[in-house]
């Protein structure tokens, strides 16, 4: 792949092309991850490619290599894997829960301990997250416990 960057002054913001022989995973990947630097998500329902407020997703979880963005209207498919999504939002106030989910710790309305050292996560929709003990320090960190 080959990345040229161009220094414009008075562009007002960056540009990005995307030229490619064909569209295949690699390349649909590429442009998932420059959209995702916008601070939106984008996600696959019914065959269309829908555009979501970060503020909207509920969580993110992982079923047989697939990412699914959970809201409270419903899911969307997303290309991206669990942990490129983890890295682009990172800044924001996602935490992982466990080895295949994430959670928007704004979305979060009640914790309360599990068996087993876990912890369940009560979101703004009623739905429940379990997350893993090994993820647990990191959640009571965000709290300030």
């Amino acid at each position: 792949m080959k990345v040229t960057v161009e220094e414009r002054p008075g562009l007002e913001e960056p540009e990005v092309i995307v030229r490619c022989g064909r569209m295949d995973d690699r390349v649909s990947r590429l442009v998932e991850l420059l959209r995702l630097s916008g601070a939106r998500l984008t996600g696959e329902r019914d065959g269309q490619t829908c555009i979501l407020d970060e503020d909207q997703v509920l969580y993110i979880d992982t079923v047989d290599r697939v990412s699914f963005l959970y809201t409270a209207d419903g899911v969307y498919e997303s290309r991206l894997r669990l942990y490129e999504l983890e890295e682009q939002l990172a800044p924001r106030d996602f935490v992982r829960v466990s080895k295949s989910a994430i959670v928007n710790f704004d979305q979060v309305k009640s914790l309360r301990p599990d068996l087993g050292g876990r912890l369940r996560l009560t979101m703004s929709n009623g739905e429940v997250v379990v997350a893993n003990r090994q993820y647990v320090p990191a959640i009571k960190k965000k709290l300030g416990l």
